[in-house]
């Protein structure tokens, strides 16, 4: 089981890397410097229908299921795109699903209408209004989303969040703080994972809450190794009135609601990781079939064509893999265990692939100049993001029974 190349999937290749010519290419240094993206970027990706990817089209999405989402983050960065600019341009892919499955419609599926869904999670219409209220604007660029887990004492352990949710009648009174948040400077909404009782993986909730929320503080930006172009930033809450109705889901059922996504943005990392090495191959071929040294071409050397190619055997290697794990979550089986392994087995590919590519470039693969040096910054926050890679050995563990 693996990904088919449908002649629809080659058309958003196409799609995708006219896009990053046209679009990113000409300016990608710059929001390097400027330390973010434009907003401007969102509405025209969102206007050719690459930002709701992935989403269905019931919710103002452009269709299309993991696995085009997959095709789409591969061909950006091997079409010399980053990392960092798909954190940056995508992280509604965080920010909105917990949202869209709360209201009914998974990827491709039918929004409930509020007079015939039987059974819905929220015969109210609460999730509705959170669909036209977040997820439509967002998938028209018009709005920028961000999710809120990580704690600055917290890390990896999601069960141990201390931000606090205090019901007070018909608003939640919250308390707390929040770090390394992509796309926490510019975003006009958080999905924040808050505490909702007593402390234990059960009584976490989701709510979202709005920038310019009286005590909801935008800290500092913060300065990174990489994702230079992807805005990071510090939240702080103090006493913030949130009202009920913007609770995603029903109280307490935060914590499932976190893991049952966790798949897909692991996905998504490992795609950018194997991806950059795929990329970082393409760079070094091309560095050293022009490069010359003492009269002869860099690839004239058995040492450096032997290098090179088991650079692209790792690269595509994971590649492989990645794609047949991403193909059985997209058809609903449960491979927690696989996942955890798809993502820790593309990071080692990108952490060796880039290292090499670097150290065949030379000097001038250590010049900002070089592309091959921002992969090499990117690249390392890979095996952090969304779970690090020793959370993922333990996933990996307890999967054979240890």
């Amino acid at each position: 089981m693996t990904i088919v190349d449908t002649p629809e999937r080659r058309q958003l290749r196409e799609l995708t890397r006219a896009f990053v010519t046209r679009e990113v290419l000409p300016h990608l240094d710059d929001w390097e410097r400027a330390g973010e993206v434009p907003r401007e970027l969102h509405a025209t990706a969102a206007k050719i229908g690459l930002l709701g990817i992935g989403f269905p089209e019931s919710v103002g999405g452009s269709g299309g299921d993991l696995l085009d989402s997959i095709i789409v983050t591969e061909e950006i960065i091997r079409s010399g795109g980053s990392s960092g600019l798909v954190a940056a341009l995508f992280t509604h892919g965080i920010a909105l699903p917990h949202m869209v499955a709360a209201a009914g419609a998974g990827s491709g599926g039918r929004l409930p209408r509020r007079s015939d869904a039987p059974g819905s999670v929220d015969p109210t219409g609460r999730e509705h209004d959170l669909i036209d209220r977040y997820v439509r604007p967002t998938l028209a660029g018009s709005m920028i989303g961000a999710l809120a887990i990580t704690e600055p004492d917290g890390g990896s352990d999601v069960a141990g969040i201390r931000t606090h949710a205090r019901l007070d009648g018909e608003h939640y009174v919250v308390n707390g703080a929040k770090t390394y948040i992509t796309s926490g400077v510019r975003a006009d909404f958080v999905t924040t994972a808050v505490r909702t009782g007593v402390p234990g993986s059960g009584t976490l909730s989701l709510l979202v809450i709005d920038k310019g929320t009286p005590g909801f503080t935008v800290g500092r930006r913060l300065d990174k190794l990489g994702w230079h172009c992807s805005d990071t930033a510090e939240l702080s809450f103090v006493d913030v009135r949130v009202p009920v109705a913007n609770r995603i889901g029903e109280e307490d059922t935060g914590f499932l609601a976190i893991m049952q996504q966790f798949a897909a943005e692991r996905l998504s990392l490992a795609t950018q990781a194997y991806a950059i090495a795929q990329r970082c191959v393409e760079l070094a071929v091309t560095w050293c079939r022009d490069r010359s040294t003492f009269g002869r071409p860099l690839a004239s050397r058995q040492l450096v064509r032997h290098r090179l190619a088991e650079m692209h055997t790792r690269a595509e290697a994971a590649r492989a893999y990645v794609h047949q794990v991403a193909a059985r979550v997209a058809a609903g089986e449960p491979v927690v265990t696989e996942v955890a392994m798809a993502k820790n087995v593309a990071v080692s590919a990108a952490d060796r692939v880039v290292d090499q590519a670097l150290q065949l470039h030379g000097g001038f693969g250590y010049l900002r100049d070089a592309e091959v040096e921002r992969h090499y910054r990117d690249a390392r926050i890979l095996g952090i993001g969304g779970g690090t890679t020793e959370i993922m050995n333990e996933i990996i563990a307890k999967g054979m029974g240890l």
